[in-house]
Formats: C-alpha cells, sequence, structure tokens
C-alpha cells in the first residue's frame, strides 16, 4: 500500500487531521484504520476539531482543510480535478500567506485540470523535488 511505504520513509512525525471525531467507531473512511494505528505507533498525532464521536459529514472536510493548510510550511498539490476538495486547501493557504507547489500533467486527464489551473494562475510548477527547496 502506498500509504505505508510514505510513511516508512517520513523523517519526523506525521500529523493526521480529521473531517470527523477522534474515536475509532466513526473514523472515515474504515480502511484507515491501520494507517490511523500506525501513525500513533510512530509517535505521529491525529487531530480533529469535532467532539470524541462526531461522525463525518460532507461540510467538516473543506473546513478541515484550513488546518491543513495551516499547519503545512508548503501545499503540494500532485493532482486535482476542477472541483477538488484539493482547491479549497490551496484557497485557505493563500489566504495564510503559503506557498503553493503545483505538479503539472496532462492536458487531456481531468486530474490535471487543476494543477495545471493553478500554475496559471501563478503556482510555483513543481518540476523536481529540487524545486521546493
Amino acid at each position: 500500500m502506498l500509504i505505508f511505504g510514505v510513511l516508512d520513509n517520513i523523517t519526523g512525525n506525521t500529523i493526521a487531521v480529521l473531517g470527523n471525531g477522534i474515536s475509532k467507531s466513526v473514523l472515515y473512511p474504515k480502511e484507515n484504520l491501520k494507517i490511523y494505528e500506525r501513525i500513533l505507533e510512530d509517535g505521529g498525532l491525529i487531530v480533529t476539531e469535532y467532539s470524541y464521536f462526531s461522525k463525518p459529514v460532507q461540510y467538516h472536510f473543506p473546513e478541515r482543510n484550513r488546518i491543513l493548510s495551516g499547519i503545512s510550511d508548503k501545499i503540494i498539490v500532485v493532482e486535482a480535478g476542477k472541483k477538488s476538495g484539493t482547491l479549497i486547501t490551496v484557497e485557505y493557504a493563500l489566504e495564510q500567506g503559503k506557498d503553493v507547489y503545483a505538479v503539472p500533467g496532462n492536458i487531456d486527464k481531468y486530474n490535471s485540470l487543476g494543477t495545471n489551473k493553478l500554475i496559471q494562475e501563478g503556482a510555483n510548477p513543481l518540476l523536481t523535488y529540487k524545486d521546493i527547496f
């Protein structure tokens, strides 16, 4: 699974921000339980602004994106469709004065529409990992 490969190669701790309560009984999606447990086992942090048993509802996720951008130094958008929730995170990041990077994509692919538009609007193109340093 890709996420475990990422967790295996991260230096420092992982912070996960939930769009629901922190109880395992309301974890969304349920398939993320192993990731949730792995983050905690490795000394990471799981945070939420919702009450312990708060179930995930659609409007929580754009609200959560405000926190994601707030705790980040930079925002890197790898893929984003035309109406991606990731673009909400970018809006928050710009309001917060964060640097935004976007990986250019194939002009024929839906998941590149958002990233290519971000570059067109002034986001930093990310062509190699060296571009973020």
